[in-house]
């Protein structure tokens, strides 16, 4: 039976993937997180990995406090990074593969039309530098790795837009929501589904590919949808980016190109809003 290790399992991707693992039982998963596995800790890391050998890792777990980031540079980069080049290290030298999650924002956020996996990076703020990074080390150090550059991810579990959006619908009249910034959401268990359905394949194919789901939004279309679906009475109002600073510089365009991913692996990707009511019903129940 081959073994899948997923780090990052409370994380939201993780915690989707550990809820449909029960439909994969031609594999052994391993689920850990920051206690089992502190991706701060180079030592640790090896030692776990000698331990459990795994065939297959997905590397979910990451750095994500976009705003702290800035502030604690060092832990970010260790996390994003370097436990990352110690993860793909390991994996060449035990002949495993590697599923990695990385991120839209190692896009500075300029084009007009959706970013293609060989577009150039220049990341705007320091969480998407330490992605890169992390993303640079995978390809100097392992042939058999897939990179999975995703967006807006949302989900039933963990802190997102779409809970953020909910409590505080629920308790004020009105909010105020960027409608500068486009992109497209993604659903964490749609994500977790198209990565299994790689895994499942017959074929592994390395390189970096682009998932989120179909459709182009901003923050304020998506606020609208989340109210508008939960029959709220709260109103949402867009304002400009600038008038809603932030400590690291969001791109204000990070739509992805998904025709790599569907083409490779013949992954069918839902609608923005059609995942959106679907979560929007398990948290309902």
């Amino acid at each position: 039976m081959s073994c899948i290790l997923v780090t990052g399992s409370k994380g939201q991707l993780g915690s989707e993937i550990a809820k449909i693992s029960k439909d994969y039982p031609a594999f052994d998963f391993i689920f850990i997180d920051r206690e089992e596995m502190p991706l701060e800790d180079t030592e640790e890391i090896i030692s776990f990995l000698n331990k459990t050998a795994p065939n297959l890792i997905i590397s979910a777990g990451a750095y994500t406090a976009v705003d702290r980031a800035e502030n604690e540079k060092d832990l970010a980069d260790q996390i994003n990074h370097l436990a990352v080049a110690t993860i793909s290290k390991w994996c060449a030298a035990n002949g495993a593969k590697l599923i990695h999650i990385s991120t839209d924002y190692i896009f500075d956020g300029t084009s007009e039309i959706p970013y293609k996996e060989s577009d150039v990076s220049a990341p705007i703020n320091w969480y998407g530098e330490t992605k890169l990074r992390g993303e640079r080390a995978i390809e100097h150090n392992l042939i058999d790795a897939v990179i999975i550059r995703t967006s807006w991810v949302y989900s039933e579990y963990g802190n997102n837009f779409v809970k953020t959006m909910l409590r505080l619908m629920r308790e004020r009249e009105s909010i105020a929501v960027v409608n500068d910034q486009i992109g497209t959401p993604t659903y964490a268990l749609d994500l977790a589904k198209a990565i299994m359905k790689i895994i499942e394949s017959n074929k592994w194919e390395s390189g970096v590919f682009h998932y989120s789901n179909e459709g182009e939004i901003s923050w304020y279309d998506f606020a609208f949808a989340i109210n508008e679906l939960s029959s709220l009475n709260c109103a949402v109002n867009g304002v400009a980016t600038d008038q809603f600073p932030t400590i690291a510089k969001r791109p204000n365009y990070s739509l992805l190109d998904k025709s790599k991913i569907k083409k490779t692996y013949d992954v069918i990707i839902p609608d923005w809003r059609d995942s959106l009511k679907e979560c929007l019903q398990i948290l309902k129940n």
